[in-house]
């Protein structure tokens, strides 16, 4: 069975900038991140040996969901001192590599991802996720698994692999059940706001009982702990507003035919260039 990895670009661009620190270029011009990516994507190739590699990016939020609530991800500052300049470099070295890039303006990664998923599962491939967003949780099916980075903060417990059990041990619920179960706790990383009071054990009781969200309001008289009845019902038009902004588009046209070829020639004059000498000889007893 053909094997795709769908790679969230901004989420691991992220993880390999503070992964590794203070490696720069003789003129300074700082190079940890694109070491980090490198050493990442050497070892999912060794690891999980895919048949093709595809890496998506946000480009300019999305306009969708910025439209429905004016502050979400409004929470986020710049990107820290030495990152926008690397994520270039970063997109031209995959290409290098052989791995397919695909960014959308007005787009985010996730939506470009499930569209790809859902693409690739109508083909018969299988997929796996690359990425630490839980919100590509609902993703996770039969043919498509979800593949967690190390933690910045514990980079000792590796790489993990999540399928559908391993959902429901995380959270609680099943892949079908997060869309609903975030659209309750909210998203503090994105700048979404959950029922004030209601933890994850709270939503998991409530998906539990009442499968999906327009069930649970309607319900919302018989919800126990009963100071959330009328909550939950006052705060509806929230929660259905919290599910649209979590909800993954999927029915995104990509251009996906086929990666590019693997140029050595273009991987040399990256790594030289931006002096990743070692880098460079690693890559001659690879690809040589």
């Amino acid at each position: 069975m053909s094997k795709s990895l769908l790679c969230d670009g901004h989420n691991l661009a992220f993880r390999a900038f503070y992964g590794i620190r203070e490696l720069s270029r003789s003129d300074g011009f700082p190079t940890n991140m694109i070491h980090g990516w490198l050493r990442s994507f050497w070892r999912l190739e060794d690891d999980w040996k895919p048949d093709e590699i595809w890496i998506f990016f946000d480009k300019g939020g999305s306009r969708r969901r910025e439209e429905i609530l004016p502050s979400y991800k409004a929470n986020r500052g710049l990107p820290p001192e030495g990152f926008s300049e690397q994520l270039e470099w970063v997109k031209r070295l995959s290409k290098a590599l052989g791995h397919g890039c695909l960014e959308r303006e007005g787009l985010e990664a996730d939506d470009l991802i499930a569209s790809a998923v859902r693409r690739r599962t109508e083909t018969g491939l299988d997929s796996i996720v690359v990425s630490a967003d839980k919100d590509l949780c609902q993703l996770i099916g039969p043919a498509t698994k979800q593949l967690l980075p190390p933690p910045t903060a514990n980079p000792r417990l590796g790489w993990r692999l999540l399928d559908e059990d391993g959902v429901v041990e995380k959270f609680g619920v099943p892949p079908s059940g997060i869309l609903d179960y975030l659209s309750v706790i909210g998203d503090q990383a994105d700048n979404i706001p959950g029922l004030s009071g209601v933890g994850p054990k709270t939503a998991r009781k409530w998906i539990e009982d009442h499968c999906d969200l327009e069930a649970l309001i309607a319900n919302a008289g018989r919800l126990t702990p009963k100071r959330f009845c009328s909550v939950v019902y006052e705060k509806r038009e929230e929660l259905l507003r919290n599910r649209e902004l979590i909800r993954l588009e999927s029915d995104l046209d990509l251009d996906m035919e086929a990666c590019p070829a693997f140029n050595l020639s273009a991987l040399k004059e990256i790594l030289l260039e931006l002096e990743m000498i070692k880098s460079w000889e690693e890559a001659q007893r690879r690809y040589t």
